[in-house]
């Protein structure tokens, strides 16, 4: 039995205990304040719903104290996924849409008022990575954002909720990718190498390599741009994070 731990980031006390019988790879709290709930998936293949408002836990627990009880949970869709569930994406604006990527190769979004999938779709390779981006450059990207997935030799951009399963934009490209992020604002995007552990930078409308950046020693499996588009940082196999400079001209250290 696997646990994984919900935690009180002022006093550092755990509020919950969430038991699992395999590997979780995904966790998410919806953006709303409210209703209190998390959703988790893993090597169980099971979507599961966490209730945090009740039950032991629900208020700040006395120090030392740690909850025995676990909250109420139930399970999305019994024996959908066929494979293990990598990334778990709440919609921004709804608490009752969520999308799950697994390793069956499918993006599927969720109405948990229905407890059914509404949407789905089969990307050609393995996932990588699926994130949302809601803002881009210092600014709303737009509603619901955009749902980028990387996989395979592929980048997959999505509507992000308004829309379920519409894909806006997808390119395929020469070697594998293990991470993308969009700057929406200056229509570009960055893909972190699974094979040859390079960067790169495309532009999203004629899909032309505009850049390669060189410097880490094992697969990027995230990449993630600077709340005011002007940097984005990478995250690499290798142990290290780096920081690269995306605006044009002199910009903090890079003069």
């Amino acid at each position: 039995m696997l646990s994984r731990k919900v935690w009180d980031t002022h006093t550092g006390e755990t509020l919950h205990s969430l038991e699992h019988n395999h590997i979780v790879r995904a966790v998410a709290f919806p953006a709303q304040a409210s209703p209190k709930v998390l959703a988790t998936g893993g090597l169980e293949k099971k979507l599961r719903i966490f209730d945090l408002s009740t039950g032991p836990g629900a208020g700040s627990p006395s120090s030392g104290s740690t909850p025995k009880t676990p909250p109420p949970s139930f399970e999305i869709g019994p024996g959908t996924h066929q494979g293990a569930i990598k990334s778990i994406v709440w919609a921004p604006n709804d608490p009752n849409v969520l999308v799950t990527a697994a390793d069956d190769k499918m993006i599927r979004w969720w109405d948990l008022r229905a407890r059914r999938v509404v949407a789905e779709y089969q990307v050609d390779g393995v996932i990588g990575s699926c994130e949302l981006n809601t803002t881009s450059a210092g600014h709303r990207s737009g509603g619901d954002g955009i749902l980028s997935v990387a996989a395979g030799k592929s980048v997959y951009f999505f509507d992000g909720a308004s829309s379920p399963g519409r894909l806006l934009h997808s390119q395929k490209l020469n070697q594998d990718v293990a991470s993308v992020a969009l700057n929406l604002a200056d229509r570009k995007y960055v893909v972190g190498g699974g094979g040859d552990t390079w960067v790169r930078v495309y532009n999203l409308d004629s899909g032309e390599e505009l850049e390669i950046g060189k410097g880490h020693h094992g697969p990027v499996w995230s990449v993630c741009f600077s709340p005011n588009g002007k940097l984005y940082a990478t995250g690499s196999e290798d142990g290290t994070v780096k920081l690269w400079k995306f605006a044009k001209g002199p910009y903090g250290l890079w003069t």
